[in-house]
Formats: C-alpha cells, sequence, structure tokens
C-alpha cells in the first residue's frame, strides 16, 4: 500500500485541508497508516498533480486562505483498482519486540520500563478509539451500526485499531509481570 490510496481513503467523506488531513491521521487512520504532516502534504501535491484528488483555495478573512481537496473520479478509480489487488500480509517490526527478545541479556529494569511505557501509549489509543467508535455509531448500539451503519468501512478500521491497542496492552502487561516474576526469582537465589 502506498501512502497514496491512504490519503485517499481519507478523502472519501469530506473535503479536507492538508492540516485537517493530519489530524485525520493522528486519529482514525494512525490504525493503520503513520505518516508526518510533510508527507502528507508532498503527497497532496503528487495526487492533485496526477488527477486524483482536486484543491481548492478558500478566503479566510481571519486567518490565511487555505485548500480544501477532495477525490475525483480518478481518484475513484484508482482506489477501486487498489481495492480489487490482492493484499500483501503485514508484518511485525518493532524495535521493542528486538528488545524483549534479547531480555536474557539487557537490563530488564530497563526493559520493563519501556513495556510499561508502551502498554500507557496502547491504554491511551484504546481511549482514543473507542471515543471514535462511539462519535462514528452516535445513538446506535454496535451491532446496530454494525449493520445499519452508513459509513462502515472507517468504523472496521477503528475495530481494528482498537483490537491491536488491545493485544499490545495486554501483551506488554503480561511481558512485565514475567520479567518481574524471573528477576525476583533469581533475586532468591
Amino acid at each position: 500500500m502506498a501512502l497514496r490510496h491512504a490519503i485517499l481513503a481519507a478523502l472519501l467523506d469530506e473535503e479536507l485541508s492538508g492540516y485537517q488531513l493530519a489530524k485525520a491521521f493522528d486519529t482514525g487512520v494512525a490504525n493503520f497508516w503513520h505518516a508526518l504532516p510533510q508527507q502528507l502534504y508532498a503527497e497532496l501535491a503528487k495526487l492533485e498533480k496526477e488527477g486524483l484528488i482536486s484543491g481548492r483555495e478558500v478566503v479566510q478573512d481571519t486567518r490565511p486562505n487555505k485548500r480544501l481537496f477532495q477525490v475525483t473520479d480518478a481518484g475513484l478509480a484508482e482506489l477501486d483498482r487498489f481495492a480489487a489487488d490482492t493484499a500483501k500480509p503485514s508484518f511485525i517490526r518493532d524495535d521493542l519486540l528486538v528488545k524483549v527478545q534479547a531480555a536474557d541479556h539487557v537490563d530488564t529494569g530497563a526493559l520493563i520500563a519501556q513495556l510499561t511505557e508502551r502498554a500507557a501509549f496502547a491504554e491511551a489509543k484504546i481511549r482514543l478509539f473507542d471515543a471514535l467508535a462511539q462519535k462514528m455509531r452516535g445513538d446506535l448500539g454496535e451491532e446496530e451500526f454494525l449493520r445499519d451503519g452508513e459509513r462502515i468501512g472507517p468504523y472496521l478500521t477503528c475495530m481494528r485499531g482498537l483490537d491491536f491497542e488491545r493485544g499490545n496492552r495486554d501483551w506488554c502487561r503480561r511481558a512485565v509481570a514475567v520479567l518481574r516474576e524471573r528477576q525476583a526469582a533469581h533475586a532468591q537465589q
């Protein structure tokens, strides 16, 4: 997947400025794609040049003018082509896992601190995704929304983000417990 497809998908519901797109990436898209704001702005320029999005200038009285972007028919066709391609499996690439792999040979205290920090980060993301899911559902219960909701794609990716972060949090907590138990056992020997 390229950043371009994540941007096209993020622009499906409404016109967004580059700033608003960066905020959208921080919340809804961040559970499956990370991008820095400067990467987003550069890709927006490419997408517009290729005709996959169109931009329009919005004059503002008290602020600098802004540019709003929306997906074009060519952009929708590109997303359709992308969606039809076979998806490649994803792989975990995480520095923390390399550190845990070396747990028997590194400072366990530092590792426990990093795992605890990662669990807290995951917990914060869980709260963010919970709030986002609630906002998307509105007054509907989850099953009702899954059956009848207007836009289900963002909700399904939010659910995946929730599961991912819950898994991260739970694994980090379990790893911390194991490392602490081992520390205590070795201290008694």
